[in-house]
């Protein structure tokens, strides 16, 4: 029972210990393979020379990205992977994926913002039918809020409208008031700032660093030169809403260079004399 021909027992074999992380991406560094296909020669299964024998071609692209890493240090396995199948410059294929980054993190931003008490406002001007100052880079309309469609307004006599292009809203009457007192930035005033397209390269699109100065006294300067200094009443994911009760005033964060708080100013304040440049 057990015994091994010419005598003897036979002793159990010992498992050898797993690969570690470590060996299995220098392995699969040196023969240039998937981390899979070093692991299991660790383990003792394929080489990975058979690998590359019985996949030639998968073989040669995992060449070319290891030698894309050997040249640009720090590029990661999936990176050079991308760089690859893009055609890509690495310089550009990075960029690229850096806003693709950017972007995602302002839309999950936005996504954990309630937009309820913005949308509200916004229903009760259009359903009241209320005489706006629907204010612009250089010029304010007055007009009524007919329709309100994702990207644009729709006014009563004046037609579609880009939100992109809303500097603030408020009622007329309190427009009336309000002007005579405004303050500006000059500079701004003479040439309004841009307002880029993709909102991660705008001074403000996170509304979550609004959140804890609700209720206190904001100092705002927007792209055309206004400023207010008024208590912060609501932030939504895209706008804020300032004043008193009754005497709102919707200013779209789009709009915003420069914002500070009653306590302390936010991290992401930008100078006004390069807001022009936000393209």
């Amino acid at each position: 029972m057990g015994a091994r021909p010419g005598g003897g027992f036979g002793r159990p074999r010992t498992p050898r210990p797993p690969p570690t992380p470590e060996q299995i991406l220098a392995l699969a560094t040196k023969e240039h393979v998937p981390a899979r296909i070093a692991k299991g020669e660790l383990e003792g299964k394929m080489k990975c020379r058979v690998w590359r024998k019985l996949h030639a071609e998968e073989a040669k692209r995992f060449d070319q990205v290891y030698a894309l890493m050997g040249q640009n240090p720090g590029l990661s396995l999936p990176d050079a992977f991308g760089v690859l199948q893009s055609g890509l410059t690495v310089t550009d294929f990075l960029a690229r994926k850096e806003r693709t980054q950017r972007k995602a993190a302002v839309k999950q931003a936005r996504g954990e913002v309630d937009d309820t008490s913005v949308s509200a406002f916004i229903n009760g001007l259009l359903e009241s039918k209320t005489e706006l100052a629907v204010v612009l880079g250089e010029r304010t309309v007055l007009d009524t809020l007919a329709t309100v469609e994702p990207i644009s307004f729709v006014l009563g006599r004046s037609g579609r409208l880009e939100k992109l292009q809303v500097v603030m809203v408020t009622r007329r009457s309190d427009w009336e008031q309000l002007t005579p007192q405004l303050d500006r930035d000059q500079k701004l005033a003479q040439k309004p700032a841009n307002v880029a397209r993709q909102p991660d390269k705008r001074p403000f699109s996170d509304p979550r660093p609004f959140l804890p100065h609700q209720s206190q006294l904001v100092h705002l300067t927007l792209r055309n030169g206004i400023q207010l200094s008024m208590r912060l009443r609501v932030v939504g994911r895209f706008d804020l809403i300032v004043g008193e009760d009754g005497h709102e005033v919707f200013i779209p964060l789009h709009a915003l260079v420069r914002f500070s708080a009653e306590e302390e100013a936010l991290d992401a304040e930008t100078p006004g004399d390069e807001a022009g440049e936000n393209e």
